[in-house]
């Protein structure tokens, strides 16, 4: 199940249907084991996963101000994806890294001492990347 959520970044109705027969496991199980661990997502998620720390520390230090600029300049909330399908915004209570709060993980890179002004200059980063790409391979 992991390498599908790796391939897809989500666990496609299909693809939990054949691992079910694969492994000869019934689909219940397959749904509870993949509703269980919070790696997996039952939804489809965007091009790139943000996961904005909100423990106390980073709340603190201005982790909310973040979380309502992205949601303000974006149109992103947490645990949505945006329309055009680069980006997820996760909440996670904390990442053990409070010393470097507020935190933006961005596709499993941590981004410590994150400012709003930081965290529209990585979207506005990733978005430029898309459209080269997406023009490279036109």
């Amino acid at each position: 199940m992991l390498a599908v959520q790796e391939k897809f970044n989500w666990l496609p109705p299909q693809a939990l249907d054949y691992i079910s027969r694969r492994l000869n496991v019934r689909k219940p199980r397959i749904y509870h084991i993949a509703t269980f661990y919070k790696v997996f997502s039952l939804e489809p998620r965007g091009k790139h996963i943000l996961q904005l720390c909100m423990g106390t520390a980073c709340h603190v230090r201005g982790a909310k101000l973040i979380a309502d600029e992205l949601s303000r300049r974006h149109g992103i909330h947490f645990g949505e994806t945006t329309d055009d399908g680069l980006f997820t915004l996760e909440r996670v209570n904390c990442l053990g890294a409070c010393a470097i709060g507020p935190i933006l993980v961005v596709d499993g890179d941590y981004k410590g001492n994150m400012t709003t002004n930081r965290a529209n200059a990585v979207i506005k980063r990733l978005k430029r990347e898309a459209t080269e790409e997406d023009a490279a391979n036109a």
